[in-house]
């Protein structure tokens, strides 16, 4: 009875918050073919949704992000033919460039990067992380394809980034704690980070313990130790306290990965036309060039250009070159 419930309670929040938005703007300057020519396998990209729940994610995190995919391009073609073949008859030439997400409605799944023409994109990209790590980031994204997404967690994080005079503190505390806690149900930007944290790749600036952690193991790979701790703006009413202990995967926003330290972004769409070096068409020959060349007896009824005239030096009077002469030998 209490699995009935549950899932009746799903579906209808489900429902309610994947409803579209009435007023999104749609983008005009991100075209989808340009991001395809820059994007590699393991950037981040940041969507700003067009659901109910991105406009309250936004809101959350005053952020423009609401939504966070990893790109794998055609990693899922190269690994599963059984698979390659389901999404080539389902996508066709766009299952060259699929994303993982994960979504409300659907959980964990591969969609083609064409899916957000027309939306808001940003484009981050992992400073210095190496072609090995980058197989394995995709690798435990992908493993936790099929998945369900954590409809409770994505409620802890209301209840977490509320303003303080809403929500008393001992209620937020306790969203550090909360969530479904099973494996196989993750929101999005929380899957990602996990992943990246499998290869020592830090997402929000670490802490002191986690420093010494990293310093202390040397077989676990670290990136970007000794650092320091950069700022790191918030409006989180305990942002205080995660800067000093173990934060939880399920408190990473897409906001993260936009402000974070290691990872850059890529301007894919905003000069593009500048990065394509413009060539100068030659100038079309006049049309006697063009006879002389069918013709080349031509040639010789061809008038000649008259050199140019020499310049002339005016000579001076011979009264005054004599009066010169007398004057210098005194």
């Amino acid at each position: 009875m209490r699995a009935r419930l549950r899932q009746f309670v799903f579906r209808h929040a489900t429902r309610i918050l994947t409803a579209p938005l009435c007023g999104y703007m749609r983008s005009s300057g991100q075209d989808v073919e340009h991001l395809k020519r820059h994007v590699r396998k393991g950037d981040v990209l940041l969507v700003c949704g067009d659901q109910r729940v991105s406009e309250v994610i936004r809101y959350l995190t005053q952020s423009s992000w609401s939504h966070a995919a990893i790109y794998v391009g055609d990693e899922l073609l190269q690994r599963d033919p059984e698979l390659a073949r389901q999404l080539v008859e389902r996508f066709g030439d766009e299952a060259q460039h699929l994303i993982v997400e994960a979504l409300i409605d659907e959980g964990v799944v591969a969609s083609p990067l064409s899916k957000y023409a027309g939306f808001h994109l940003r484009l981050c990209r992992p400073f210095g992380l190496v072609p090995r790590d980058v197989r394995e980031v995709m690798s435990r994204v992908i493993a936790q394809m099929g998945g369900e997404y954590d409809l409770a967690n994505l409620l802890d994080l209301g209840r977490y980034f509320l303003p303080v005079s809403i929500v008393p503190a001992r209620f937020r505390s306790k969203a550090l704690h909360f969530g479904s806690g099973r494996p196989t149900e993750v929101i999005c930007s929380s899957m990602i980070a996990r992943a990246f944290d499998a290869v020592g790749f830090p997402i929000l600036p670490r802490t002191d313990e986690e420093t010494l952690a990293a310093e202390a193991d040397p077989t676990k790979p670290a990136y970007h130790l000794g650092l320091g701790t950069p700022s790191w703006p918030s409006r989180r009413p305990m942002a205080r306290h995660l800067r000093t202990s173990s934060r939880p995967y399920g408190l990473v926003t897409p906001r993260d990965f936009d402000l974070s330290p290691y990872f850059e972004i890529v301007k894919f769409s905003l000069i593009e036309s500048a990065r394509i070096p413009t060539v100068e068409p030659e100038p079309k020959p006049s049309y006697a060039r063009r006879a002389v060349a069918a013709f080349p007896i031509l040639s010789r009824f061809r008038r000649t250009p008259s050199p140019p005239p020499t310049p002339t030096i005016a000579k001076a009077p011979a009264a005054t070159v004599i009066a010169d002469h007398a004057m210098r030998t005194g």
